[in-house]
This record gives C-alpha cells, structure tokens and sequence, in this order.
C-alpha cells in the first residue's frame, strides 16, 4: 500500500557516498504529521487518510478548523492534504505519521508548487526558437503566427506568452538517500518543485509500485 508524508523544502546540499561521490540532496523537514480524518468505503466510498502539517497562527484558527482539529485533539493545521490508496484500518485518528515510515532507498513522488516567474514571453515558457536576428526579419521573440485565415480565429492550444509557474508539479521517482528521525528530516536524491519554505507532498512512487 502506498505511504505519505507532509513536509516542508528546506534547500540543497551535498552529501558524499562511500567511495566518495557528491550526491545532490533536497532536504524536507517532515515534523510528525498528524491523522486528522479517516475515510473508509462504507462511509466515503473511498478508503483515505487525511493529514494535517505545521500548526496554524492562533489568529487565523477559526471554529469550523477548530472543531476538525479537536477530534484528532490537536491544532488546526495550515497543510492538510488526502492520501487515498492507503490502508485506513492501520491509522487512528490523532495519530502521529513520521518520517520512519520511509526507509533509506525507497523511491518515491514528491508534489510542490512551482516558482512564480511572472509574465514571460513564448521562448522562455514554451521553449520556442527565435527569429533570424539580422538582414531586417524584425521578427526576433515574437510567438508566430496565430493559425490559418480559414477559422477567423486563434485555435484552442495555441502556445502563447503569459504567466509561468505557480502550478502544482510532480516529480517521480526520486530515491530517498537518508531518514534522520531526530531531526525530521529526509534526504532526496536530486531537486523537488517549490521555493525554499515551501511545503511538499512525499508519497510512495506510483510507477514503482506497478
């Protein structure tokens, strides 16, 4: 069954291997995440667990997020998010996942929001080419042509200019290289989506487990 865990991205750094290689390594601070639901087939339709990370500031709590809290007799919290494919028979709510449900070596899917990068032109956001930038083209970062006369009007899908990033993005299969469990930290292999601070999605890597 699948496993997951809500974190926080910290930043990069190295790490060296045993025959003295530099390993990349994106560190997630995983505080113990906390079971703030429990859905079953016979209630839902659906079996899921829903877990809360980090404690919400006291002035933004309000009654219906403190109600929620308070049967798992704990704080609102300010991420919460639903893992579906998992076992709900083996959580209690109010119990507390932490960062030892992964192992050293285990692959998994890390889900983040993206760095907003503002309005950005077709070459920086769809990757195009430019235009020959000598002999008068005047034609140099502009996104081409908007499709044939015969519609009259710009075809659905069209790549454009406009604002990039800000979108949820997956990255998968990423190995877990190390689990500190005094810190709450976990140690993966490569980059993850998102600006420092940010929060994070950890689940076991669906392509793995096919």
């Amino acid at each position: 069954m699948a496993k997951g865990i809500l974190g926080r991205k910290l930043g990069m750094t190295q790490i060296f291997s045993e025959t003295g290689e530099a390993v990349p390594v994106t560190v997630i601070q995983a505080e113990p995440n906390v079971v703030l639901q429990r859905k079953t087939a016979e209630g839902e339709g659906y079996e899921a667990i829903q877990l809360g990370f980090a404690d919400e500031k006291e002035n933004r709590q309000n009654k219906p997020a403190k109600g929620h809290a308070q049967k798992a007799n704990t704080a609102p919290k300010r991420f919460i998010k639903e893992f579906r494919n998992v076992s709900a028979a083996d959580y209690e709510v109010g119990q507390e996942v932490k960062v030892d449900t992964f192992a050293e070596g285990d692959t998994v899917d890390v889900t983040g929001t993206s760095k907003g990068k503002g309005f950005a032109g077709a070459i920086k956001r769809h990757n195009q080419s430019r235009g020959p930038m000598t002999h008068g083209s005047r034609y140099h970062r502009r996104p081409g042509s908007m499709g044939p006369v015969d519609p009259n009007h710009v075809r659905p899908g069209k790549l454009l200019p406009g604002r990039m990033g800000g979108e949820q993005v997956t990255i998968q299969n990423l190995e877990i290289v190390k689990v500190d469990t005094e810190r709450n930290i976990l140690l993966v292999k490569g980059n993850i989506p998102g600006a420092k601070k940010s929060y994070v999605t950890v689940t076991s890597a669906i392509k793995a487990a096919e």
